[in-house]
């Protein structure tokens, strides 16, 4: 009887209609992602892709990006305009309805946009659903100039001409906006971020050009401005990747092609190193999952690489075929494909779904790649060539696999002596500190909760895996160590991430330059060797602290020389930090050196306790970026990697050379 006058509250009355962009500003995570500093740079980039939408169809070669004093953003573009004429049904300017309605624009009319990034076509008015105001300015076809004025989704004014332009400078669209501090914590736009994916979409559509400007004044730096523009598009792109690497044969390949299916553009170039960077794009979304037309390309390079080798005489007797990897090694390439209707597998839009692309990448590739080949033999010699080598270096690496790989359950489970594992077996309850020597490793072990926390203590550093083939990067003692306790195998036909022990894997080191570099060395590994850890979210950085402060029984930990400072003041009341001062009221400031100084305790309840600790989750923000860092400081190269630490010395604190 109860469950039924329960039922009875229930009414239409409670049914919430969110009516306009309310949705918008009610969940904006829904749409945005999230209303971090991603969602923040989003917005930018759904103003921005509109105008790149236009240069798609034919109508834009310029976009201007300003950020502000006041961190509100400007973008304009030499396009048609958003239309300002009244729209048929609802009777309202164009401009106001792509501002102020979800699922309205264009991109929708297969006549105005042939080819679009958008997919859903919400981004414009989740925009200015999301700012607390947005002003457009439009230069229409007739010459004059209109604008309108929105605050919170919600228009202030109506549409009105403002003036008029020479129409020499030709039409075109302005849209600036300020984020809602209602919505976003942080309304601070970085530079750098914008500046990567600008860049990006310079290289993506070629002869457009980007312009980023940044009038605030931060510290010493003052404005500052960049210009992107590739006549070249995605062949200087791939040069732009390769960095320093030194190229196989000086040119890209480059294939260019229009099918039903989709429009396909290819650029690659084989290096002399050993790992792969391969980019796809749909419509300019960085497709990070791949998806069909990833598919595609990779059967074809395979079987296009494999029936010249065998032609031509370059396969050895001992190799069967040239597997993927084989062909893949040292291997920069993006593919970039424009499809009418893409279909995107989740919200994500990150993995293409669309079948026909595949056979449509996969017959363009088989076609030109093999006439390229048949007209460059010197070239085709160096990739064969390359590949040979990598296929007996595979064959050296199989042993050293069969080391590292961990035995199912019947066989009974191999791991690493010097392991102290938990007792849970669920890996979503688990996680494995990778910790900077045995020392530190000790005091982990006994300090840990043995129900959860598994230690994995690492002796010295461990091989540099850019500069390293897969046979040499399995050769490595403590690398194998790792691959077997974390159990998800290696290399792209044996690595699986369910297979993880742990989804929590986290780098423990000393906080100096020895520790800042065997991180990085571990990061180096896992960004080339398995990647899926660190896509999935389950790489993270322990964050140990730098000093203790104690006076009696009281103790404080400080994570930062300014955390130090304010430790201080507050327990020795005006004492200045090296005048002696805090000495003479009975403080005792420890500078940990390593984390092996500190007792299992003091390890526990600074760096390990989930309560108390601070762990920094490794992401994947821009995987074009990462792998140019990547590339520069731990390649062959050294000029390049001087240059990167000059540049970005002044961020780095509390190193202690």
């Amino acid at each position: 009887m109860a469950r039924n006058e329960k039922q009875s509250d229930y009414s239409a009355g409670q049914i919430q209609v969110l009516k306009g962009l309310e949705a918008v500003r009610k969940r904006p995570g829904m749409y945005i992602g999230s209303t971090g500093p991603r969602g923040l740079h989003h917005l930018v980039y759904e103003v921005v892709d509109n105008a790149v939408d236009e240069a798609l169809a034919g109508y834009c070669d310029r976009i201007e990006v300003m950020i502000r004093p006041d961190d509100s953003i400007t973008v304009t573009d030499n396009g048609r305009g958003i239309p300002v004429d009244l729209h048929p049904e609802e009777k309202i300017p164009g401009v106001e309805l792509a501002m102020t309605t979800l699922h309205a624009g264009g991109k929708f009319d297969k006549e105005a946009y042939k080819v679009s990034g958008g997919l859903h076509g919400v981004g414009v008015s989740v925009v200015n659903a999301l700012s607390e105001w947005l002003e457009v300015e439009i230069r229409w076809r007739d010459g004059k100039v209109y604008s309108q004025r929105y605050s919170r989704g919600l228009k202030t004014n109506e549409l009105s001409v403002v003036g008029s332009y020479d129409k020499k400078t030709g039409t075109g669209t302005t849209v600036s906006f300020k984020p809602d501090p209602e919505i976003f914590n942080d309304l601070a736009y970085t530079y750098d971020t914008l500046a990567n994916r600008l860049r990006e979409m310079a290289y993506l559509n070629k002869g457009l050009r980007i312009l980023l400007a940044d009038e605030r004044i931060e510290g010493d730096r003052g404005p500052r401005s960049d210009e992107y523009h590739y006549e070249g598009g995605i062949k200087e792109f791939v040069v732009y990747l390769r960095g320093t690497r030194k190229p196989l044969h000086p040119v890209p390949i480059y294939i260019e092609a229009s099918r039903e299916e989709a429009e396909i553009e290819l650029a690659l170039q084989y290096d002399d190193g050993y790992s792969e960077s391969t980019f796809t794009f749909v419509n300019n979304i960085n497709t990070h999952e791949g998806g069909s037309h990833l598919t595609g390309f990779k059967a074809a390079l395979t079987r296009t690489l494999n029936d010249y080798a065998r032609k031509s005489g370059l396969l050895k007797k001992d190799i069967d075929a040239l597997s993927g990897d084989d062909v893949r090694e040292g291997l920069t390439c993006v593919l970039s494909i424009k499809v009418r209707e893409p279909q995107f597998e989740g919200q994500t839009k990150t993995k293409l779904g669309n079948s026909e692309v595949r056979g449509a990448v996969e017959q363009v590739v088989n076609d030109e790649l093999s006439t390229y080949l048949e007209e460059n033999p010197s070239v085709a010699r160096a990739i064969i060539g390359k590949a040979v080598q990598a296929a007996y270096a595979r064959m050296a690496a199989r042993k050293a696999r069969d080391l590292t790989r961990r035995k199912n359950a019947l066989e009974g489970s191999v791991l690493p002596g010097k392991l102290a594992d938990c007792s849970i077996t669920d890996p979503a309850q688990c996680e494995i500190y990778l910790v900077e020597g045995d020392s530190a490793g000790g005091s982990a072990k006994q300090g840990r909760d043995r129900s959860y926390q598994a230690i994995l203590p690492l002796r010295g550093k461990i091989l540099n895996v850019e500069r390293a083939r897969l046979d040499k990067v399995l050769g490595n003692e403590e690398i194998r160590t790792i691959i077997t306790a974390l159990g998800t195998g290696i290399g792209e036909d044996e690595f699986d991430v369910a297979r993880a022990r742990y989804h929590k894997v986290i780098i423990m080191t000393d906080a100096d330059v020895d520790g800042a570099h065997i991180r990085t060395l571990l990061l180096t590994f896992f960004f080339r060797h398995m990647r899926q850890l660190v896509e999935e979210g389950m790489v993270f950085i322990a964050q140990p602290p730098l000093y203790r402060v104690a006076k009696g029984k009281e103790e404080h930990y400080a994570y930062s020389d300014e955390e130090r400072e304010e430790i201080i003041r507050r327990m020795s009341g005006n004492g200045k930090v090296g005048d002696g001062a805090e000495q003479r009221r009975g403080l005792n400031i420890q500078r940990y050196k390593g984390l092996g100084e500190m007792n299992p305790d003091q390890l526990w309840k600074t760096t390990m306790d989930p309560d108390t600790r601070t762990i920094l989750k490794v992401t994947l923000e821009d995987a074009v970026e990462a792998d140019m860092i990547f590339t520069t400081l731990m390649g062959d190269d050294v000029e390049p990697r001087r240059r990167f630490i000059e540049e970005n010395a002044q961020y780095v604190k509390n190193l202690d050379v």
